[in-house]
């Protein structure tokens, strides 16, 4: 029976190569753009789902999410060619960090930014995965909003889907 940091990793897995094809789908002129004037503009959208990795595992790892210091390799690149091949670094540094814990780490007390105290399977599941695909489904809209096509994640889109009433 698989423990579960296993079924964790499964799972992180197979959502990470859905915001892969969904950072590679993403409009290359569309970085800046922003639906307002104080939204996340569509590439700091999308880097924000790297960020998610990257401070949750750093956090576990150091027992403690903090704005300082930074994880390493976090700095934001300035353009949508470059997202995708940069989330998958980061990804694998957070891959690398994760597989550093064991089954007895997961209740392990580690301190929000909020000075809230959670356990390790709490960071895992809730801020980082769980996080990264809510924020996933805005970039979903960020990115039809600027004329792209977003490739099907869950199920077909509106181009893909056969049945589609209106």
């Amino acid at each position: 029976m698989k423990n579960e940091l296993e079924i964790f990793n499964e799972l992180w897995e197979r959502e990470t190569a859905k915001t892969i094809k969904l950072l590679d789908a993403l409009p290359k002129d569309g970085y800046d753009f922003r639906p307002d004037p104080e939204a996340r503009s569509l590439g700091e959208m999308a880097w924000h789902l790297a960020e998610v990795e990257a401070y949750g595992t750093f956090g576990i790892e150091r027992g403690q999410l903090a704005p300082e210091p930074k994880p390493p390799g976090i700095a934001r690149p300035r353009t949508v060619p470059e997202l995708s091949p940069g989330f998958e670094r980061v990804h694998r540094d957070a891959v690398a960090r994760v597989q550093k814990l064991k089954p007895e780490d997961l209740d392990r007390s580690v301190t929000m930014f909020t000075g809230q105290t959670v356990r390790v399977r709490d960071v895992l599941w809730d801020f980082t995965l769980l996080h990264e695909i809510h924020h996933r489904g805005q970039l979903v809209v960020l990115c039809r909003a600027a004329g792209g096509v977003p490739p099907s994640l869950f199920g077909p889109t509106r181009e893909t889907a056969p049945l589609r009433t209106r």
